[in-house]
């Protein structure tokens, strides 16, 4: 008896010792002008895949084919609104948001793991990663002031929970902490706000990540011409689209000698918008940069390796001197080396080759591509109206209309309704439409605004006891530049027909489409020209990837088995929405589609074999 004790004592304390092993702890130092792992020199071969754009179930498979291209880190940003999803809300768990688990995954496919906090990270992402009801506490400054500094450490604390036990210094696999983000880009573009404002809150940006327990070594980002703004003493400053290498070397320095030296924004690709061209960058374009920063030992990372989507409401927008908003499409292909499903790309196929050629450690085989099936056309089972739908909403009455941010909505869709006790006809003007409007009369389509376009006004003719409809639409609040502090949506000015302001007894139906809207018995079936709810279902015999083929439909959002896929809009350049293989079931499954502007009430949805993400439409 004793000896089977001694021996099960001798195989507890084996099996310990097998535990203690494989937690391992690591070094990860920048010192002497090079990255030490272990106390040996690295070049980081890294590639940005953003968590919440790709489905948790693929999460490894995305992992494995950047393995395969000869990467050997992943850099992600943390997206605060993904996981504050309300105030005093927190969600670390649900859908993609498993930060953790995305991290661990990453260790165990045998990836460095660069984090990128924020907590402004861009990534033409939903008001680059801030909460939209930020903007109705008046004594906030977006990324300025100190009421803003202590919502940002509330959230930095939160997110330290998740994950300092997971940097390097810890065991785990993160190697670098990024401290914000282009805030260089943003001190030239913000020159209203003093010099010495904006280093105060950078600095304490730093200090409440170093006190939330980020302890892995930091590094700040932007064009390396603004690292006078941008950079910390003491800090790595890398460059972000930066392709000479003297200038890379110069910049970085001045600030901190002897480098050593990161592209941490190499872009194989870039953002698309709707109505605009798809971008497309060649292979041997990036392949011969990427070569050059291999030759000369500069680490670098691909922004982005694999786009994905932007599901549901998080796509962002930009802007520029033509355009009040540039709204992102719904797929963050970006052109990106693995496309928006996870296929090997020439881009892909050339860049494996080159690298494979050039690092000291094996790089494994491709994985599989997942199957892609197509069904036969899902033809609708059951229809609505919206204005019908509606009825159940119970609305918000005002003399003037609110913002979505004051009716403490994010996304999705307002109705603005008014009845009219006298005839009024002429020009409507609405300067403050956020971001795109339909106009309806006694029921009646008469024309949309559009932000996009600056296109602010049109003609009305409302009877006596007639009712104005504007259905307005959230396309996604600006995540970069100046702008970013000025993002409400909805109606933000006053509604004026002939420089008349319309007061009084405003109905607001807030529709914010964050479930599966679902359709009652005996709805009044759908009717061109109103907005339209559509359901239907589909088998499926095995799940595989989807595109649905938009073609044919307006504007709107789709949902299937209760996962919003996000916007398709007739403009192009996307006309297909990617719909992963994992959120489907062998049997049946729901589709049901908002279709905004319903000119012909369409029949079926069809699906098709390849995406279609580069035709523009010359009718809007």
């Amino acid at each position: 008896m004793l000896k089977k004790i001694t021996v099960l004592i001798l195989m507890v304390l084996a099996g310990a010792s097998v535990g203690f092993a494989q937690k391992k702890s690591h070094t990860f130092q920048i010192a002497n002008g090079q990255f030490l792992y272990d106390g040996k020199a690295v070049q980081i071969h890294s590639g940005e895949m953003h968590y919440p754009r790709v489905p948790k179930e693929y999460w490894r498979h995305r992992m494995q084919m950047m393995k395969a291209m000869g990467l050997n880190a992943v850099s992600t940003c943390v997206f605060w609104n993904y996981h504050n999803t309300a105030p005093g809300v927190w969600d670390f768990k649900s859908e993609n948001r498993d930060l953790a688990q995305y991290i661990k995954t990453a260790q165990e496919v045998g990836l460095f793991v660069i984090l990128r906090p924020g907590p402004y990270v861009c990534a033409e992402w939903e008001f680059g990663g801030y909460p939209w009801w930020l903007q109705n506490n008046k004594n906030i400054a977006i990324r300025n002031n100190q009421p803003f500094l202590d919502s940002c450490k509330v959230y930095v604390n939160k997110l330290a929970e998740q994950v300092r036990n997971l940097q390097v210094t810890h065991g785990g696999p993160i190697i670098m902490v990024q401290v914000e983000n282009e805030f260089g880009s943003y001190m030239s573009q913000r020159t209203d706000i003093p010099r010495e404002q904006h280093r105060q809150y950078y600095l304490s940006v730093m200090k409440m990540l170093k006190d939330a327990g980020f302890d892995a070594p930091m590094f700040t980002s932007d064009g390396s011409w603004l690292f006078d703004n941008g950079a910390i003493e003491g800090v790595l400053p890398t460059a972000n689209g930066e392709d000479n290498i003297d200038n890379l070397k110069k910049s970085v320095d001045k600030h901190y000698p002897g480098g050593p030296y990161m592209v941490a924004e190499f872009y194989p690709g870039w953002i698309d918008h709707w109505a605009e061209p798809f971008t497309h960058i060649e292979p041997d374009q990036t392949v011969k940069q990427a070569e050059k920063y291999l030759q000369n030992g500069i680490s670098f990372s691909f922004y982005m390796i694999h786009g994905g989507t932007n599901f549901g409401f998080t796509a962002g927008a930009n802007y520029n001197e033509e355009h009040a908003i540039q709204p992102d499409i719904t797929s963050y292909d970006y052109d990106a080396p693995i496309s928006e499903a996870g296929w090997a790309t020439p881009k892909y196929m050339a860049l494996r080759e080159l690298i494979k050629k050039s690092v000291n450690y094996p790089v494994p085989e491709i994985p599989a591509r997942i199957p892609v099936i197509t069904v036969p056309d899902i033809k609708f089972e059951k229809s609505t109206n919206l204005f019908d739908w509606k009825k159940s909403i119970k609305p918000v009455y005002n003399d003037t209309p609110m913002s979505f941010e004051q009716l403490g909505q994010g996304s999705g869709y307002v109705l603005y309704s008014k009845r009219f006790t006298q005839p009024l006809n002429g020009k409507m003007t609405i300067p403050g439409i956020r971001d795109y409007a339909l106009v309806y009369v006694n029921g009646k389509k008469v024309g949309e605004l559009n932000r996009q376009n600056n296109q602010f006004d049109l003609e009305v003719n409302i009877p006596f006891n007639g009712r104005l409809d504007i259905l307005v639409e959230n396309m996604g609040r600006i995540n970069y530049g100046a702008e970013i502090p000025n993002n409400t949506k909805g109606i933000i000015s006053a509604v004026k027909i002939n420089d008349f302001e319309i007061t009084g007894n405003w109905e607001m139906y807030k529709i914010p489409m964050d479930k599966t809207p679902e359709i009652v018995a005996n709805a009044t079936p759908a009717k061109s020209g109103l907005p339209a709810i559509y359901s239907s279902s589909f088998s499926v015999d095995k799940a595989g990837d989807m595109f649905l083929d938009m073609r044919g439909w307006g504007k709107g959002i789709v949902f299937v088995n209760g996962h919003n896929l996000g916007r398709y809009w007739k403009v192009g350049p996307q006309q297909t929405l990617y719909l992963p293989g994992c959120w489907l079931i062998n049997g049946t499954n729901q589709i049901v589609i908002f279709e905004q502007q319903n000119d012909n009430v369409p029949s079926v949805v069809k699906s098709v074999e390849q995406p279609v993400l580069d035709v523009l439409s010359n009718n809007p």
